[in-house]
C-alpha cells in the first residue's frame, strides 16, 4: 500500500510540474505573439506629448486621440508628456487625467509602450509643474518582457518588449545613461533573428527644435546600436532626420540621403521626433532668432522635414519594408471654438511662422511618408 501511495504521489507532482510548465509556455507565448497574429504586418501608432490638462491644447488632443483610435494600430508607443499640469509641486495626481490616459491612450490598444517624460514624473526644482503621475501611468502600459538575470540589467522604467516581427526598446532620459551594457546584447540578438528594430525616449537626441550638444554622448552612443529607428518627443514639432551614422570626434555626422523618402535597412538609424500630440506648438529656435540654441549646419544637413503641427505617426512593418506614414491634425475649430495651438501666441515671432494647418480644413491627412527596407 505504502508503495502504491508513494507512487501516485510521484504522479500527483509530475502532472502538477506538467501543467506549470504548459502555463509558463502560455504566458511566454502570449508576451512574444507570433508574426502571423498580424497577417504578418505589425501596425504602431507612435505619439508625444499628448499634455492632459490645463496647459495644453484640449481641441488638438482630443483630435488627435480620435484619429488615433480610428487607425486601430496594435501597438501604441507614447514618447512621453502625458500630462501638463497648472499647479506648482502638486502633492497628488488628479484621477481625470488618469481617466482619460485610461480611455484614450491605453484601452483602445492591445499593447502600449509608454516613455517617461520630464512633465510626468515627480516634481522637483528643475520642473516645478511635474505632475507625479508616472507610477500609474506606467501600470496602465504593458509589461516589458522578462529576461534572465545577468550582470547588466535596465534602469527603472526602461526595458525591451518583441511584437510580432519588431523588437522596441524603451528609455528614461532623467538622468541620462549609456544604456550599451545591457540594450547590445538583446538588440544583437533581436537582429539575429532578423526582426526590426525601434528605440524610444522622451528628450531628443538630435532636433533642430531647441539644440542641445549630444552628438558625443547621446547620439553617438545610440547610432552605435545601429537600430532601425530612434522615436523621441519633448520637442512640440514634428522633424525627421534621414539615416544617420555614428558622429565623427570633430561633429560631422555621416548620413544617408534619400529624395524620395526610399531607405535600405543597415545603412544607418532614422531620427523621428514627435511632440504634436497636444502640446502648445513652439517655433524652432532659428525661427525665434535664438542663436544659443539654433543647430549647427551639420545637424541642419541631416534633417529631411520638419513641421509645427499637431500630428501622430503610423508603422507599418512588414518582412521585407517598414512604412512610416506621418499624419497632420487640423481639428475642428468653429467661432465659439477656436482654441489656441501656439505657445505664447501674442509674442511678434509668430508674425513670420506659418503653422501647416493655416487655410488647411478640419481633418487628418498625409503629411509624408518614409520606408525603409530590406537590401
Amino acid at each position: 500500500m505504502k508503495k502504491l501511495l508513494g507512487e501516485n504521489k510521484i504522479l500527483i507532482i509530475s502532472s502538477l510540474f506538467l501543467a506549470l510548465v504548459l502555463i509558463f509556455s502560455t504566458v511566454q507565448a502570449e508576451v512574444k505573439p507570433a508574426i502571423n497574429s498580424f497577417n504578418n504586418t505589425l501596425r504602431v501608432g507612435v505619439v508625444g506629448d499628448t499634455g492632459i490638462g490645463e496647459r495644453a491644447y484640449s481641441q488638438g488632443f482630443n483630435a488627435v486621440a480620435k484619429a488615433l483610435k480610428k487607425h486601430r494600430p496594435d501597438l501604441l508607443l507614447h514618447l512621453g508628456d502625458f500630462v501638463y499640469q497648472p499647479k506648482i509641486f502638486p502633492q497628488a495626481c488628479p484621477e481625470r487625467y488618469l481617466n482619460k490616459i485610461k480611455k484614450t491612450l491605453s484601452d483602445p490598444f492591445r499593447f502600449k509602450l509608454f516613455v517617461p517624460g520630464d512633465n510626468d514624473l515627480p516634481p522637483n526644482k528643475k520642473k516645478p509643474k511635474g505632475s507625479g503621475c508616472w507610477k500609474k501611468i506606467d501600470e496602465m502600459s504593458s509589461n516589458f518582457d522578462y529576461y534572465a538575470t545577468s550582470s547588466h540589467e535596465p534602469r527603472a522604467y526602461e526595458g525591451t518588449m518583441i511584437v510580432g516581427n519588431t523588437f522596441f526598446a524603451i528609455l528614461n532620459t532623467y538622468p541620462w545613461q549609456d544604456p550599451k551594457l545591457w540594450l547590445a546584447p538583446r538588440i544583437n540578438n533581436a537582429k539575429s533573428q532578423g526582426l526590426w528594430t525601434v528605440i524610444a525616449l522622451h528628450e531628443p537626441p538630435i532636433t533642430t527644435a531647441w539644440y542641445l550638444e549630444k552628438r558625443d554622448t547621446v547620439l553617438k552612443q545610440l547610432t552605435q546600436l545601429k537600430p532601425d529607428l530612434i522615436f523621441s518627443g519633448n520637442q512640440h514639432s514634428y522633424e525627421r532626420f534621414h539615416q544617420i551614422k555614428e558622429p565623427k570626434q570633430d561633429g560631422s555626422i555621416l548620413f544617408e540621403l534619400s529624395k524620395s523618402g526610399n531607405y535600405l535597412k543597415g545603412n544607418g538609424t532614422i531620427f523621428v521626433v514627435s511632440g504634436g500630440g497636444g502640446a502648445y506648438l513652439r517655433p524652432f529656435a532659428d525661427q525665434q532668432g535664438y542663436k544659443k540654441r539654433s543647430a549647427p549646419k551639420a545637424v541642419f544637413d541631416a534633417l529631411a522635414s520638419r513641421a509645427l503641427m499637431n500630428h501622430f505617426l503610423i508603422l507599418e512593418i512588414g518582412q521585407k519594408k517598414l512604412q512610416v506614414t506621418t499624419y497632420l491634425v487640423c481639428p475642428n475649430t468653429t467661432k465659439k471654438n477656436t482654441g489656441e495651438p501656439r505657445w505664447k501666441a501674442d509674442k511678434s515671432v509668430w508674425d513670420k511662422i506659418t503653422l501647416e494647418c493655416k487655410d488647411q480644413e478640419a481633418g487628418v491627412t498625409p503629411y509624408e511618408q518614409f520606408q525603409i527596407l530590406i537590401k
